[in-house]
């Protein structure tokens, strides 16, 4: 299944390219993996729903007539501002700051990662004040000051967020940290659509109507490729796919390659909405997420198993090892079964230095080998539970 995977992941993250929601190259994923669902005789449903779509079409930043390096945030308006450098620190800084007609530099404890926008459920209250005095002061337009060197990732992305703006670098932040009170102009000029995207599901009658759910999210952030995160996931869930149908199942087999994981409104909402009431017949879940790196290790974690079906799942990858067992962890489409109490897997792999979200997140990152290890532990996962399924009670 190596050649297999390889060709899925460059089919999507080369020739295709960045997939945000809404946006062509995310409905060309879309029908791509429709269409491979329908080779391998799948039923398929596209489950389709509104969304945003934008585009940056270009970000400008200049203090003394010298231009400095900005990109617009995600789903930020577009403007032209000129207005005094205003650093704002800690929550503490930003509750007594009058911010209204300046520039908010946010830099520090503020952005240590993007802020979630403000429909995202799993936002901490102090994140959420964060956001809400942002609204509420009336900046003229705010930059983010990343705190890593290198390329720039973009710290707030809500399309509900109607304050323009953009992040810079920690080089350029530390630069406008030494010109408080000075006016810089801000130039953002941006394209906002409505649009759609949509869940592809495909599925495999088997012997039982009890089902094993394989899924992987296509979509990526604004502008990278999304080798990694996660092209290499829906690549392994595709071999998967081409695999697996050529066999009787006795399980029933639901491939569900998940849309706007990366931003809202979710691809998981629109997929529970249809589908709630028959969630007990899912038996279990594996979700791949960023798998394969050239990096570091592939990784497994586990949600809501039996100490019986733990134990083979154990056993299973004991024939594998170079993957690693890691710590539940929930920022993935593994998350809508787990809370709702089904056994699930979650793969993904550890590494030091990530590219996720970044335009270096490139099919140089991913190793075949790592790629395949993903195809054939799944396949024997699969074939552990269909033996269990057998085995009478």
């Amino acid at each position: 299944m190596q050649n297999l995977a390889f060709r899925h992941l460059k089919a999507l993250s080369v020739e295709i390219g960045a997939r945000p929601g809404g946006s062509v190259g995310n409905q060309a994923a879309a029908a791509y993996i429709e269409s491979v669902f329908r080779r391998c005789g799948l039923a398929v449903e596209s489950q389709e729903f509104a969304c945003p779509a934008w585009e940056e079409l270009g970000a400008w930043l200049c203090l003394h007539n010298s231009a400095l390096p900005v990109a617009a945030n995600a789903y930020s308006p577009s403007c032209l501002v000129t207005a005094p450098v205003t650093p704002v620190h800690t929550r503490a800084e930003l509750e007594q700051l009058d911010l209204e007609g300046k520039l908010a530099v946010l830099y520090g404890e503020l952005v240590r990662h993007p802020l979630p926008p403000k429909a995202w459920q799993f936002k901490d209250e102090a994140d959420a004040r964060v956001v809400a005095l942002l609204e509420a002061k009336h900046p003229a337009a705010i930059l983010t000051v990343q705190s890593r060197s290198g390329e720039i990732e973009r710290l707030i992305e809500d399309w509900e967020f109607h304050v323009p703006s953009a992040t810079v670098s920690a080089e350029v932040g530390a630069m406008l940290l030494n010109r408080v009170g000075e006016n810089v102009r801000l130039r953002i000029d941006t394209r906002h659509s409505q649009s759609t995207t949509a869940n592809v599901v495909g599925r495999l009658p088997g012997l039982t109507r009890q089902q094993i759910v394989l899924c992987a999210h296509y979509d990526t952030k604004i502008d990278t490729p999304g080798a990694s995160d996660n092209a290499s996931g829906v690549a392994v869930m595709l071999a998967l796919a081409e695999q697996l149908c050529r066999q009787e199942q006795p399980y029933s087999l639901e491939f569900i390659a998940f849309t706007n994981e990366e931003y809202l409104p979710s691809g998981d909402d629109e997929y529970v909405r249809r589908r709630s009431a028959t969630f007990d017949q899912i038996d279990a879940v594996l979700n791949f997420d960023a798998v394969g790196l050239r990096q570091g290790p592939n990784t497994i974690a586990a949600f809501n198993l039996t100490p019986s079906l733990q134990a083979e799942v154990e056993q299973t990858i004991a024939h594998f090892p170079d993957v690693r067992w890691v710590a539940p962890w929930l920022e993935s489409n593994h998350t809508t079964f787990a809370m709702r109490g089904r056994p699930c897997l979650a793969f993904t792999a550890r590494v030091e230095e990530q590219h996720y979200h970044l335009r270096s997140d490139t099919i140089e990152q991913i190793s075949s080998a790592r790629l395949d290890e993903m195809v054939q532990l799944g396949g024997d996962l699969i074939e552990m539970l269909s033996q269990r399924l057998r085995v009478p009670a």
